[in-house]
């Protein structure tokens, strides 16, 4: 399989992280990825990245997408440069990080058009890909 690639706009708002989620799944499933729980982590990092951009990063730009084989990088880029943090949970959140670092293989940030991009590159999918006909 060659490399997969999407870029979509995103709606900044608090229907940005359902509305990124429902897509990008879709888009997922197109390119062969089928399995639900693969699917299911796949969701909760998308939830995390757009919602981190709406509340933290100055409105959402854009959700990339990369596939290769089983390997799938999804990354958000916002319009601040100020790099997500770690900090302690409370009962306005804090969760993101540490629950992106136990779902995915590697994280981190780049600079992106005067901004950043937050991407994550998910755990392998489990099973062979079976391309939506």
């Amino acid at each position: 399989m060659s490399e997969l690639r999407a870029r979509l706009d995103v709606p900044s708002g608090v229907d940005a992280p359902r509305g990124a989620r429902k897509t990008v799944r879709q888009l997922l499933t197109a390119w062969g990825f089928t399995d639900g729980d693969w699917l299911d982590i796949a969701d909760l990092v998308v939830s995390e990245l757009v919602a981190n951009a709406v509340r933290h990063g100055g409105g959402l730009l854009e959700i990339a997408v990369q596939a290769h084989e089983t390997k799938v990088t999804i990354g958000a880029a916002d319009s601040t440069s100020v790099s997500p943090r770690r900090r302690t949970p409370d009962d306005t959140g804090g969760y993101g990080l540490a629950l992106i670092e136990q779902l995915a293989a590697a994280w981190g940030v780049d600079a992106y058009e005067g901004g950043k991009l937050v991407w994550v590159r998910l755990r392998s999918h489990p099973a062979p890909l079976r391309p939506v006909t």
